[in-house]
């Protein structure tokens, strides 16, 4: 039996209430006005698609072994690199081994469930485990209904095999056809779209429903056998359509989040799916769909495994941990739509030496440590000799993960003089629980929520980027415990 062991979602802190936006450009779209119901996820200004990916991953891992995952798959249409493969920084960062295989999945939005289905072959295959996470962070040009309906967020599966198994995969059906109706070309920044009643009424209309009938006669099934359908669509009118195309109840078909989160491109159909696994029960059959340049379409049956899945809300507590984001100018300055002076002091070079990363990428990705054998004491970041002065230990290191441990603030401070487009920076000393400290910033949170001795939890960042080069670096920051669920 193989098919999703766990599941993890992660959708930013910051929501922008789409009424702020048409605020803001309805003196040149007026008609943006009927779509300024509700919200969407943003970004922080230090994620992207691979960070948010990231997160999801360690959600999605909570309680397995990391060092057991035998493949990791990233899905993405606005991945940091050309190349670089992006999926070789996501198994970094979630520690898993260096003797795996990894690969990208980008070019449709429908990337997410193919990155999925060759997860499901790979252990089918092979047997062990694969790991899925999808990220997006799409631009719509300023006044755009893609600007409205653009969210982000990031999404995990962990395939598996056996008794741990929660939804057994039963199959699938695949279109695979060059219907353009969302573009990006080499070089652009911005989503671009063909007609609405184009994507809406060919698109998702006869796409969608296609695929459906595709794996139902596959299976020998119809569409009423399944207890919860998971599509996206966020074209209100189109989902009715839809449904009532295949003869759906409108209680089983998924909400689309459009509303909470908003359009997370690849790693939506995961999100969406996440979020049903957390309510399903032994016995149900989920009919999983994606869209994006023809779709996939699944079929999952929920097994008893999911009983003992804890916790089970790994997508709403993500979704819970929210705030306002009240200012549209610091949205575009955080996706350098429009542009800000940081001072002279943001004119410094920030050039990555490689060589000086390749040797200590185990410490900077997936921020680990080591443990001394003869004393037990563990420090950061790894060292040959033992920092203990009661031993001295040479070469008597095992590698210690960090990332899920937590730490507590041992100092902080504010700095309106650093540049930063988030001012003020906020950074200090974080000591390891278990032994080990190190100089972090803080995100995700104001000087207000930072106390010397409280909890945090870690978070994949972008340290900094390099716009001479094009370059994101990468590093963990530190979250205050109460800030960071999910």
């Amino acid at each position: 039996m193989v098919g999703i062991s766990s599941y993890g979602g992660y959708v930013p802190r910051y929501r922008l209430n789409r009424f702020i936006v048409f605020g803001a450009m309805g003196w040149l779209a007026p008609a943006l006005l009927m779509n300024a119901q509700g919200e969407k996820a943003v970004a922080n200004y230090d994620e992207d698609a691979l960070t948010m990916a990231v997160s999801a991953g360690i959600n999605c891992l909570r309680g397995f072994d990391r060092q057991s995952v035998d493949a990791v798959y990233f899905a993405s249409t606005t991945a940091p690199f050309k190349e670089r493969q992006s999926a070789n920084i996501l198994a970094g960062a979630l520690c898993a081994r260096e003797d795996i295989r990894s690969a990208d999945f980008t070019g449709s939005l429908k990337s997410g469930t193919s990155a999925l289905l060759a997860a499901l072959e790979f252990v089918r295959a092979n047997g062990g485990r694969a790991v899925v996470c999808a990220g997006d962070m799409r631009l719509g040009k300023m006044g755009s209904v893609q600007e409205m309906y653009f969210g982000d967020a990031g999404s995990s599966m962990l395939v598996g095999e056996g008794d741990e198994v929660i939804a057994e995969f039963k199959g699938s059906y695949s279109l695979s056809l060059d219907f353009v109706d969302h573009l990006r070309g080499a070089f652009s920044k911005y989503d671009r779209q063909w007609e609405e009643r184009w994507i809406r009424d060919v698109g998702y209309g006869e796409f969608i429903p296609t695929a459906v009938k595709g794996l139902c006669e596959k299976l020998g099934m119809s569409p009423g056998d399944f207890d919860r359908v998971v599509y996206p669509c966020y074209y209100g009118g189109a989902r009715k359509g839809i449904n009532k195309q295949l003869g759906l109840e409108a209680e089983k078909v998924a909400d689309d989040l459009s509303a909470t989160v908003g359009d997370s491109g690849a790693a939506h159909a995961l999100l969406m799916l996440s979020r049903v696994l957390e309510e399903a029960k032994p016995g149900e059959r989920i009919l999983l769909v994606s869209y994006g340049s023809g779709c996939d379409a699944l079929c999952f049956q929920v097994t008893e495994a999911i009983e003992g899945l804890q916790p089970r809300d790994r997508f709403s507590r993500s979704l819970a941990n929210r705030k306002e984001l009240d200012n549209y100018i610091k949205y575009l300055v955080w996706r350098d739509m429009a542009p800000a002076d940081t001072g002279l002091r943001g004119e410094e070079e920030k050039i990555i030496r490689w060589s000086l990363e390749w040797r200590n990428h185990q410490a900077i990705l997936g921020l680990q440590g080591c443990r001394c054998r003869a004393c037990g004491a563990q420090q950061y970041p790894p060292q040959r000799i033992c920092v203990n002065p009661d031993c001295g230990a040479v070469d008597q290191m095992d590698r210690v993960f960090l990332a899920d441990k937590g730490g507590k603030i041992f100092t902080f401070t504010s700095d309106l003089l650093a540049a930063s487009i988030n001012p003020p920076a906020i950074y200090g000393n974080v000591a390891f629980n278990g032994g080990g400290r190190t100089l972090m910033d803080f995100t995700d949170c104001t000087l207000e929520d930072l106390a010397v001795g409280k909890p945090v939890d870690f978070s994949f960042r972008i340290k900094y980027y390099d716009p001479k080069r094009d370059t994101t670096f990468y590093y963990w920051k530190a979250v205050p415990a109460s800030e960071e669920v999910g």
